[in-house]
């Protein structure tokens, strides 16, 4: 058997698969939008669970991930093809137990139980959710990518339509959690536990149509044959030894891990700078359409400009952008919460377009492994990556966490003087870093950039037409 990525003959490529795969991540993020953004608050505001410990929860539980990430990922290479593809069946038949995890983390009934109940109901909770179920389908998912299009063009065109779909997620959560889940008491804004469930439940619903919208609407068309000799080698311990070696694919879980340290570190902390800084649930709602304008700009320059100038150059002129806001926020300290608003909008806009091109850079990472290794690993290689993602997530929560410790945060001293102060603190100084950090990654640790990407794509063309 040859070893090669065989196409096979399917209907063309095109808007019926980018819809498609939006809806996948669309569906994932209904469950991790909403953990990464309201959990903390959830176990702090309704269940009364200090922020620290919820940030251990969250850290302690990729410890878990370390595993079933890349087992997950061995499973996706070893798995048979069937008439569906390699990676599609596992979306149909993951998508009710993840939906079904999440609703059980939020359940406010239980907010009266012994803290240690409430504690270890929250580790089973979440490691159910996030290591077990979410793992399972999606690292399928984003391995799909390479498998629905070989071409360049077409990969990129699915990182796009991938972001817009967890944008599109992101402000329906964000804008769609604080206008029903906050009541108004003493002219405070307080957190409904109660609602904030029913909320998570409608949650899973939409994300089950959204995977099946996925599975229906994508089609797998490029099929990996290997040897069986390829096969036997293709060990977990040779696939570490191979990620060590791999500069591309180590670099891009750096920028990975701090990237979500500012993005989540921004969606967390706005359910305090809103509500608790500027007293305006409100005005978190409007964020969100501007968070969403900023990444439908991002989309509308991301493709050409990536194509014209390279996906990591763009990367990091738009997050040096997005440094320079954050710290311009700090400094200014805007009294009116409009003015916030929209200047942090411009911190969107630059955050949008490493998203939009971040898909798309995973798929160049995978090009450039089986160049180097001779072995095409899309999903083992994507589920180091995911766990990357998950460290950033961990790190947004246990950072956060610790931080709203350190300045005295509880249900009690929500809205205290300086407990505020250093909210906003918070909310500006640590994204500002993530930032900064992700451009650095990029430009001087990350090698793929526009004349290696494209001298890769030109080699395995010639590598693949000579098997």
């Amino acid at each position: 058997m040859k070893n090669i990525n065989q196409q096979k003959t399917e209907r063309p490529f095109g808007m019926r698969d980018k819809l498609g795969y939006m809806f996948g991540d669309f569906g994932n993020d209904f469950t991790f939008v909403l953990s990464s953004s309201f959990l903390l608050k959830f176990y702090t505001d309704v269940m009364g669970v200090s922020a620290g410990i919820v940030g251990i929860a969250m850290m302690l539980s990729r410890f878990v991930d370390a595993f079933t990430d890349v087992a997950m990922g061995r499973i996706c290479d070893k798995s048979r093809v069937t008439p569906n593809g390699k990676f599609k069946p596992w979306i149909l038949r993951m998508c009710g137990p993840v939906a079904i995890a999440s609703f059980l983390i939020y359940q406010s009934s239980l907010a009266d139980m012994s803290m240690p109940f409430k504690i270890a109901y929250l580790f089973v909770t979440y490691i159910l959710w996030g290591s077990i179920f979410y793992t399972s389908i999606n690292i399928p998912y984003g391995s799909m990518a390479s498998a629905i299009s070989a071409e360049p063009g077409d990969r990129q065109s699915l990182s796009t339509y991938r972001s817009m779909g967890a944008t599109l997620a992101g402000m329906f959560i964000g804008a769609g959690v604080p206008l029903l889940a906050y009541d108004k008491i003493d002219g405070n804004a307080v957190l409904n536990g109660s609602r904030f469930t029913l909320i998570a439940g409608i949650f899973s619903i939409l994300a089950v149509v959204c995977y099946l919208l996925c599975y229906v609407l994508t089609t797998e068309r490029v099929m990996p044959q290997r040897s069986d000799e390829v096969a036997k080698n293709n060990s977990v311990r040779l696939m570490f030894q191979n990620a060590i070696k791999n500069r591309a694919l180590i670099s891009i879980i750096a920028a990975s891990i701090v990237m979500l340290l500012a993005q989540l570190t921004m969606q967390s902390m706005a359910n305090y700078v809103f509500p608790n800084y500027y007293g305006s649930p409100e005005a978190q709602i409007v964020s969100t359409f501007m968070m969403l304008f900023g990444m439908v700009g991002a989309a509308a320059v991301a493709k050409p400009l990536a194509g014209k100038f390279g996906k990591a150059e763009i990367a990091v002129v738009s997050n040096l952008l997005a440094v320079v806001v954050s710290i311009l926020l700090f400094f200014l300290r805007p009294e009116n919460v409009w003015v916030y608003v929209v200047i942090q909008a411009a911190s969107w806009f630059g955050l949008g377009v490493f998203t939009m091109v971040s898909w798309a850079l995973i798929t160049d990472v995978i090009d450039y492994s089986e160049l180097k290794n001779g072995v095409r690993e899309d999903g083992s290689v994507y589920a180091l990556y995911s766990f990357a993602r998950k460290l950033g997530q961990a790190a947004a929560a246990g950072v956060t966490g610790f931080l709203l410790d350190f300045i005295g945060y509880s249900a009690t001293t929500a809205f205290d003087a300086d407990v505020v102060k250093g909210i906003y603190d918070i909310s500006t100084l640590v994204p500002a870093l993530g930032f900064g950090l992700l451009a650095a990654i990029l430009w001087f640790w990350y090698p793929l950039h526009k004349k290696e990407v494209d001298a890769n794509v030109a080699a395995l063309k010639e590598k693949h037409e000579k098997e």
